[in-house]
């Protein structure tokens, strides 16, 4: 359903193996879950106006685009600055068997979520078995 790709999860893990610290948090963590025919994605952007949310799909790759600023007013001194600003970029690589076409995407409590339903060629299917010729003919007897 989902091919997970970071660039820099090899490089991170193999700083924390050499020089013993943290790796770099995810500034957008995800969930990802099948909910019967949907595959479903939960973003976590606390902080970000659903405005400054953008969500694109080309081919089977899911991008989302996330913008989180600080008001701050002028003047004033910032004694402590940890929480993460600027813009912020996600990519997911998507199986075949999802139905992009048909995605729909929807922002509540800082939680982005995106739904993706199984598209109806990878669902499974009942397939009907018919009798030969052959065999009608000696049922009908």
């Amino acid at each position: 359903m989902l091919m997970r790709t970071d660039p820099f999860r090899d490089l991170d893990r193999l700083t924390q193996q050499l020089v013993g610290t943290v790796a770099r948090p995810a500034a957008m963590p995800i969930d990802a879950y099948r909910d019967g025919d949907s595959f479903v994605v939960e973003f976590e952007l606390p902080g970000v106006a659903a405005d400054s949310i953008e969500v694109t799909v080309e081919k089977n790759v899911l991008t989302v685009h996330a913008d989180r600023g600080r008001a701050v007013p002028e003047g004033t001194e910032m004694l402590v600055a940890e929480r993460p600003q600027g813009t912020f970029s996600r990519q997911l690589f998507l199986g075949e068997s999802l139905d992009t076409e048909a995605l729909v995407a929807s922002y509540e409590d800082g939680v982005l979520t995106v739904r993706i339903p199984v598209a109806e060629r990878a669902k499974p299917r009942k397939v009907e078995i018919t009798r030969s010729a052959r065999e009608r003919v000696a049922i009908a007897s």
